[in-house]
């Protein structure tokens, strides 16, 4: 009988013991775990359980780290804060000087908003809309009038490949992305004025004077564009990781509530967002829009302080829930976590430079999270590895 007893107990004994290798590591555990993977230098991280509040997981959360094109998610918060989903960038046409029979006597001006999504449709558009006014020859020339925002073609902090490589000439007054006659513009209002010229004479309208800049002011509103809602522009910008539309988007933050169209007043105009809604600011310094600046910090409290304000917040959780790439599925995550059961279930702006990889959004609904690595140079693939090990245990404990 006692050996029966004996045996019983070493059987309970092994299977409690196999029961508990079965169970997984808790999870904080596992986060560290995918933080250890070889040659991933300073990293900075943190979790949040977004119905609780608590933060469940934090590395080096307060250090200053460069953000890369997670520098993304503070502007997508102050242009929905400051300018609403619902802002729409303009362009005018502008006569300056008069109509008499079929001709307009003077010069016709084309003045830019800041708009990243003009087009050389909008150009055409533009045109046969002065045609239904009656225009068919216009005595002087066309004016691209830039003056909304400063002259500064490139953000502080860029490397000098960043222009053009990774984003065209800044303007308030660019058409088709600064594309003109088959290469990038480095003068993008006068090329505007150029490519509507064109347009203008391919429907019919006789242009006597040639296409020049210069800033405007008064003059007859011919013709008001408005783009595509914010919220829309919003989605492309951060679903792709746009920095052209990233930083016109900060220098029209300066211009609309900076009284300046410069990127340091669109700058000022976010960290000034950021502290009054209570993010904690230690260490964030917000240089330029795209996140290419090698000036940009941010802190891993910050970013995912951010994410827990901004998913609260039903006037800002759906504009940036759509915004978001979602893994496996598009953006710059269609072709990362795409296996279960991460695909479909992490939200994430991603960034990456030369000095930095990130990942900061939502896993499965339940936390918010924000993982920052920095190196000289980042080891990419390592860091890539990190980041999507780290998500793919969040989500698998939602779902367990």
């Amino acid at each position: 009988m006692r050996l029966r007893w004996i045996v019983v107990l070493l059987v309970a004994a092994a299977i409690s013991s196999a029961a508990a290798r079965a169970q997984p590591p808790p999870l904080p555990t596992r986060l560290a775990h995918a933080l250890a993977i070889a040659g991933v230098p300073s990293t900075g991280a943190a979790v949040v359980d977004l119905a609780t509040g608590q933060t469940l997981f934090s590395r080096n959360i307060d250090l200053p780290l460069e953000p890369a094109s997670n520098e993304k998610l503070p502007v997508t918060f102050a242009a929905l804060t400051e300018l609403g989903p619902d802002y729409r960038f303009r362009t005018q046409v502008v006569g300056s000087g008069r109509l008499a029979g079929g001709t307009w006597i003077g010069s016709i001006v084309l003045k830019g908003y800041g708009d990243p999504t003009l087009s050389s449709a909008d150009l055409r558009a533009f045109a046969r809309r002065l045609g239904s006014l009656g225009i068919r020859r216009i005595s002087g020339g066309i004016i691209g009038d830039e003056s909304w925002f400063d002259a500064a073609r490139t953000a502080p902090g860029w490397k000098p490949s960043f222009a053009i490589e990774e984003s065209p000439p800044l303007s308030a007054l660019v058409v088709d992305r600064a594309r003109y006659d088959h290469h990038v513009a480095l003068r993008p209002a006068l090329a505007a004025a150029g490519a509507f010229r064109r347009a203008l004479r391919s429907q019919g309208i006789v242009v006597a004077g040639p296409a020049t800049t210069g800033a405007t002011h008064g003059g007859e509103v011919l013709v008001l564009h408005a783009s595509r809602r914010l919220e829309r522009i919003l989605a492309f910008m951060d679903r792709e990781s746009d920095n052209f539309t990233a930083e016109l988007l900060l220098k029209e933050l300066g211009a609309e509530a900076g009284g300046r169209g410069t990127t340091a007043a669109g700058a000022q105009v976010v960290m000034r967002d950021l502290a009054e809604a209570g993010i904690p600011m230690r260490g964030v310094r917000i240089v330029d829009g795209s996140g290419l600046s090698a000036d940009d910090r941010i802190t891993a409290r910050a970013l995912v302080s951010l994410l827990t304000l901004m998913w609260h917040d039903p006037a800002l959780r759906g504009p940036l829930w759509q915004a978001l790439p979602i893994a496996g599925v598009n953006g710059t995550l269609e072709h990362r976590l795409e296996h279960h059961p991460a695909r479909g279930a992490v939200r994430a702006k991603t960034g990456t430079t030369d000095e930095a990889s990130a990942l900061s959004g939502f896993a499965a609904g339940r936390f918010a999270f924000a993982l920052l690595v920095n190196g000289s140079p980042v080891p990419w693939l390592s860091a890539r590895r990190s980041e999507d090990g780290f998500a793919t245990a969040l989500v698998a404990a939602a779902y367990r």
